[in-house]
């Protein structure tokens, strides 16, 4: 009989695995520096400064371009973070870990240097805090109807709905059918476009807080099954969460319904690449699936982003959607293809604190701003020059002090944490075993933080928050 390897070995035997993986998926680390990046120039508004500005912003929407980009690392990476470990509770006290200690540090931060007139910084400022805490706690609040606590917040919910998601495939045995579901997110934007009406739950305030109530015990329930190290627990909470995520996605997320099931699309798409790439899936069927769904993502931006609805995209229009969409994924493959080659470091570094500066860089820019009489922004290009390297190396230094400070010992708390739970109470083996001959190494991964997941596992799948 073959012996059963414990979750708390697996978790050792992936830390001593060695670097030489990590040195091989530096290109994903580049992604994530990059993705960050253009999206901290978006919000900096870089295109106003540039003389070709205006033709970029109307035939090029650059939040679109590093947001997709992000998503695409996150189905490449997350859900292979959880079948190396093929412990749910484990993979959810990473998850944890990695991102609420740094979502909480950036809002205290944003909240004592903005004003309460900032409207970047909504938490504990919407007249109903007990509302606003909770949803951004459980951070779905763009799917309940509650502002972002921050405005940069709103991927993360997509985030969480995606583990929601992964993790009711894993205990399912689903898990590898990441192209087909990929292609049915696809097909219903392509289907469903503007059709289906955002928020449809939702009727006012009052709705807002039976919403809440409704809501809040079945994510603490489902929560409390995927941390229990029961099995049967864990699955039931699993499957409870992802049906949560199913009905939020489809009947009440803030965004029109195209780009809400395009985001969806988009990750399980990027999980596809990874299966393929370590044998859990032949190529051709995920070249056409990927494939499907890159022409989906393209031809829903000509189809529906148009008449107005673009101001609910925040893009300028179906161009401006459809190639930024394509980009992403044009970047994406190109960095796979030169995947085996080593990235510049500042790419890499990049990488490494970009959790940081997506969440860092509104307040800061709102608070280096008017110092120093921005905005307007300067007219000189000197004046524009010097404004840009000022933020830019404000960013890049808080962001630094905050992965290191923050983010690094928060995943090693949670590791202590993990560590202490399976002493406790050692999770039950997996229903889905991991692949035991994994080449573990460091990843990088997507818009909330970093972990180790497998490099080499068959059919293993990876993570973009952690």
């Amino acid at each position: 009989m073959k012996k059963l390897i414990s979750p708390l070995a697996r978790r050792k035997a992936a830390a001593a695995a060695g670097s030489a993986a990590g040195a091989r998926l530096g290109w994903l680390d580049a992604l994530r520096g990059i993705a960050a990046l253009v999206v901290v120039l978006h919000h900096f508004d870089v295109l106003r400064m540039l003389p070709f500005g205006g033709v970029v912003w109307r035939n090029f929407d650059l939040g679109v371009f590093g947001v997709m980009l992000f998503f695409i690392v996150s189905g490449y990476i997350i859900p292979a973070s959880l079948e190396r470990r093929g412990d749910v509770r484990g993979f959810w006290i990473g998850r944890l870990f990695r991102i609420y200690p740094a979502v909480i540090v950036a809002f205290v931060a944003a909240i004592m240097m903005l004003p309460a007139g900032d409207g970047s910084v909504a938490l504990l400022r919407t007249g109903d805090n007990l509302a606003s805490l909770v949803a951004n706690g459980l951070m779905l609040q763009d799917m309940l109807g509650v502002i972002n606590g921050m405005n940069v917040t709103w991927t993360l919910c997509y985030e969480m709905v995606f583990y929601f998601f992964v993790t009711a495939l894993f205990t399912r045995g689903l898990h590898r059918h990441s192209a087909p579901i990929a292609v049915a997110f696809a097909g219903a934007a392509l289907a469903i476009g503007t059709a289906l009406a955002p928020q449809l739950l939702l009727t006012g305030l009052g709705s807002v807080r039976l919403l809440l109530l409704i809501v809040t015990p079945i994510v603490l329930v489902g929560f409390w099954g995927v941390l229990s190290g029961n099995r049967k627990a864990t699955a039931a909470g699993a499957l409870l969460l992802g049906g949560l995520g199913l009905v939020l996605i489809t009947l009440n997320s803030r965004a029109v319904a195209f780009e809400t099931l395009m985001i969806f699309a988009t990750m399980f798409a990027g999980t596809a690449v990874y299966r393929a790439q370590h044998g859990g899936l032949g190529r051709v069927p995920a070249l056409l699936a990927c494939g499907f769904v890159v022409a989906a993502g393209v031809l829903v931006g000509w189809l529906y982003n148009r008449n107005g609805v673009q101001e609910s995209t925040w893009t300028s229009g179906w161009k401006a959607w459809s190639l930024s969409y394509l980009a992403a994924w044009v970047l994406f493959g190109l960095c796979f293809l030169l995947r085996g080659r080593r990235f510049p470091k500042p790419l890499t570094w990049l990488g490494a604190i970009s959790f940081s500066m997506y969440l860092l860089h509104f307040p800061l820019l709102r608070t280096v701003g008017p110092p120093l009489g921005v905005p307007p922004m300067p007219e000189s290009t000197l004046g524009k020059i010097a404004w840009t390297a000022i933020f830019l190396t404000v960013l890049l230094a808080a962001s630094h002090l905050m992965y290191r400070l923050v983010e690094l010992p928060a995943q090693r708390l949670g590791k202590r944490v993990l560590q202490a739970a399976d002493r406790r109470r050692p999770a039950a083996a997996p229903t889905v075993a991991a692949a035991p001959d994994a080449v573990l190494g460091r990843q990088p991964e997507g818009a909330a933080g970093r972990e180790p997941v497998a490099a080499q596992a068959p059919g293993g799948k990876a993570s973009a928050s952690g």
